[in-house]
């Protein structure tokens, strides 16, 4: 029996059991290799649980599926957030994948010719780590937040979950992607006089719904997004640093014309404070009681310990395969491989090809039992 102190032998760790992790432990069970996912959350599906109340997927059940499993709804029903929680979990115990939730990664390093993970639990030692987590961690916030009045309630969005939270009075949601965008429609159809502020961000050409738009929609969806826009293709080539710089989607429900129609005032975009009060880059300043950050986040790779990062933050990597580090691995990146990277209907192309890139690192499987005593 190992010691209290010693760590834990896994072939490969994989961190974060959303949907780029789970996808990457089925295809490596299909492959019969020994691994472990780790869930900082003490459910799986917990980081979908979390968001606010009313959000739902901004795709249809049809584009809602992991490999091997479809979702269980209607395909042109949009889930609801607790909906895609649920699907997760019953993915993770359908494959019997081995998930260890609630231990969340403080370090990785390198020991010798493995790496060493260690959580506010235990520790392990592993030949392989993916790293299966979006550069969405860390809320993102302007430095001049700090300057706006204390009689002003501000929510990032990832502290957002429904209209209790607001004070009476208007609401200046700062960020004009789709979560903006539909957390601004919301306040505004719960009687709060609405700003949006943000670049434009564009919107698909079409609504869901009907056969041309379902045709159009898996065009878009299964052509241009997973298929055109790539790393292999000189548009994709283009477009990605762009994609990578900015990370918004162009609006899909909450498009400018529903905003305008549901009264949401399109303003300039938010260059500081004034007086404790929101400041427009066209000198305008509104007297609003509530701002919600829709501006993103940071990265939060801090508790990675290895140099494999470029000057912008962003892991140095070949289709997630890291190749001045052997036997680490990203997954579930913004435009990893295509702009559907980050779409639950296109990580598994990308868990696959990291699946595949393991398995020939490592030959032939083993079992649990069989691994841990090879390496002992």
């Amino acid at each position: 029996m190992r010691g209290s102190f010693e760590p834990e032998r896994v072939e490969t760790i994989i961190i974060g059991a959303g949907q780029a992790g789970l996808s990457v432990g089925y295809h490596l069970a299909r492959r019969g290799r020994h691994f472990l996912v780790l869930e900082a959350n003490e459910r799986v599906g917990d980081s979908w649980r979390t968001r606010w109340d009313s959000l739902r997927l901004f795709t249809p059940a049809r584009y809602d599926s992991l490999d091997g499993m479809a979702f269980p709804s209607a395909p042109g029903y949009f889930p609801t957030k607790d909906e895609m929680g649920d699907y997760l979990a019953s993915y993770a115990a359908q494959f019997h994948l081995p998930v260890r939730t609630g231990e969340t990664v403080t370090s990785l390093t390198r020991d010798g010719d493995r790496y060493l993970v260690v959580t506010d639990r235990a520790r392990y030692e592993a030949k392989h780590v993916v790293v299966a987590m979006a550069t969405f961690q860390r809320p993102r916030f302007p430095t001049f937040a700090t300057d706006l009045g204390p009689s002003i309630v501000q929510l990032h969005s990832s502290e957002y979950r429904n209209l209790t939270q607001l004070q009476p009075g208007g609401v200046l949601v700062v960020g004009a992607g789709n979560s903006g965008a539909e957390l601004a429609l919301e306040a505004v159809r719960g009687g709060h006089e609405t700003w949006i502020s943000g670049r434009d961000v564009g919107r698909i050409p079409f609504r869901f719904g009907g056969l041309p738009r379902t045709l159009l929609t898996r065009v878009m969806l299964r052509f241009v997004f997973h298929r055109l826009m790539t790393i292999d293709t000189p548009i994709g080539r283009r477009v990605r640093p762009k994609m990578l710089a900015h990370a918004t989607a162009p609006l899909i429900r909450a498009t400018p014309d529903v905003l305008t129609a549901a009264g949401v005032q399109r303003v300039a975009r938010t260059a500081g404070a004034r007086e404790g009060k929101p400041l427009l880059e066209d000198g305008r300043v509104l007297d609003v009681a509530n701002v919600i950050w829709c501006t993103g986040f940071e990265p939060g790779f801090s508790w990675i310990e290895l140099p494999v990062f470029d000057a912008n933050g962003e892991p140095r990597h070949d289709r997630g395969v890291v190749r001045d580090e052997p036997g680490l691995y990203f997954v579930g990146l913004h435009f990893l491989y295509a702009m559907s990277s980050t779409m639950i209907h296109g990580v598994g192309r990308d868990a696959n090809h990291v699946a595949e890139a393991i398995a020939g690192r490592t030959g032939t499987g083993s079992t649990t039992a069989e691994y841990v005593a090879a390496t002992a």
